[in-house]
């Protein structure tokens, strides 16, 4: 793993405090890698606070209108990728197709074992955040999450989890997998929101 310094005011400006630049796109999870040989079983399901729950699947994804977004990404380990590109659906695009309770404020994402994470729906739903399947004109690996991830940018790069099942709208806020273990209820990288405590 190459960590190189920063090369211009430019980069500056877009690396958070404290994180170091990488070239490489490192892998960090919790639990097993899940492989996928047929993606016919697959499904996304949307549940919890709204009016009708919804299973798509893989082809249903691939039919709605596809986007290519370029941002860049901050591992609350202390890494930052630059100059990322993503293709995928735009979560405005999936919450066309939902209807939520008033009642909804936040978002618990399931992946598979069981993971969880947790954000507000006035996260969710920014433009900017996207159910991505290809990453730099490329299938994502199952390392990095394939079939499909979310990728939020503005927060730390736990919160895009990968290999992610479900969508769950709720009321209340409720901690996922690492923020039970210790890590920050929201994670805003340029706060450094790393940590219960910070």
């Amino acid at each position: 793993m190459y960590f190189g310094k920063i090369k211009n005011k430019g980069q500056l400006e877009r690396v958070p405090p404290n994180q170091n630049i990488t070239t490489s796109f490192p892998v960090l999870h919790a639990g097993n890698v899940p492989y996928y040989n047929d993606l016919s079983e697959w499904k996304l399901k949307v549940f919890g606070l709204v009016e009708e729950e919804k299973s798509f699947s893989y082809e249903d994804l691939l039919k709605w209108p596809q986007l290519t977004f370029e941002n860049d990404i901050h591992c609350v380990t202390g890494w930052s990728k630059l100059d990322n590109s993503w293709e995928g659906v735009a979560v405005t695009e999936l919450m066309a197709h939902l209807k939520l309770k008033a009642e909804a404020e936040f978002v618990i994402l399931h992946a598979e074992e069981g993971w969880t994470t947790n954000l507000p729906i006035s996260d969710f739903i920014r433009e900017t955040s996207l159910l991505a399947h290809t990453h730099n004109g490329k299938p994502l690996s199952p390392e990095h999450g394939w079939p499909l991830r979310v990728v939020f940018p503005h927060l730390y790069f736990w919160k895009s989890a990968k290999w992610v099942r479900g969508i769950e709208f709720t009321a209340t806020n409720q901690p996922g997998y690492w923020e039970k273990n210790g890590y920050h209820q929201y994670g805003d990288p340029w706060k450094e929101q790393r940590f219960t405590w910070d």
